[in-house]
């Protein structure tokens, strides 16, 4: 079988048999990847715990009919090791392993940009320099942009107008000025929309200087700006502490 290496994310295991597991990858150069590693439940396995969700692995994977097979792993980063003792960060690290398995393409396509965002944002959370709420706002929000949801928060979505607005809607994919407002869309705090802003363009000295109402708000914002654009909310993001 063709080999290939490449560098991934372990996004999630599932049990195979007896002894083998599905792992379902995020790589640098190749997409979404599931693949089967084999034997790696025994314990006389050497590599098992190299394959565990949050780690960063390098890895040389066997093309396969229906799954490819992992051949070698060695650990670039344990992710897991340190979010697992915290439960905030470790749920809301688990948001992230699940939004970027949704928005990975499912046909091998380069996924460069969501890796990239991915490594830095668990080690971001695995480095306690933010709030794990903050840093899981701010993967949330990049990872739709770039998936091409970017949401604006500084222009009116329909016809350009420079804000500050004082409406959003998920649909229309940002604030609205009062004359291109659409029913229903909601009506955040200033402070929200500012924060947002700031979530999205990585500008923490704002986002740490956030009053605790506005961090609340925003929050639930990208929650129903994601749940809009995935057509469902997360299940993981039910556990996460808000």
């Amino acid at each position: 079988m063709p080999l290939y290496h490449d560098e991934a994310i372990v996004l999630r295991t599932q049990k195979l048999g007896e002894a083998d597991r599905i792992i379902t990858l995020l790589t640098r150069e190749h997409g979404r990847v599931r693949a089967v590693a084999r034997g790696v439940r025994k314990t006389s396995s050497r590599w098992g715990s190299r394959l565990e969700p949050f780690t960063h692995v390098d890895l040389q994977i066997a093309e396969g009919r229906t799954l490819d097979v992992i051949t070698q792993a060695d650990t670039r980063a344990p992710y897991g090791s340190g979010l697992g003792a915290d439960y905030e960060r470790y749920t809301a690290g688990t948001a992230m392993l699940e939004t970027a398995e949704r928005l990975a393409s499912e046909d091998k396509q380069p996924m460069l940009q969501q890796f990239l965002l991915l490594v830095g944002g668990l080690r971001a959370m695995a480095a306690g320099e933010h709030a794990a709420s903050q840093v899981l706002d701010s993967y949330l929000l990049r990872s739709l942009a770039v998936a091409g949801y970017a949401p604006s928060f500084d222009h009116c979505v329909r016809c350009g107008d420079e804000g500050p607005h004082k409406w959003f809607n998920p649909s229309a994919g940002g604030v609205m000025c009062a004359d291109c407002r659409l029913p229903g869309s909601a009506a955040p705090s200033t402070g929200a929309i500012v924060l947002l802003g700031a979530l999205l363009t990585g500008d923490w000295p704002i986002v740490h200087a956030a009053e605790p109402r506005h961090l609340k708000e925003a929050s639930g914002i990208v929650a129903a700006y994601l749940a809009w654009h995935l057509e469902r909310g997360l299940r993981s993001l039910a556990y996460v502490e808000r």
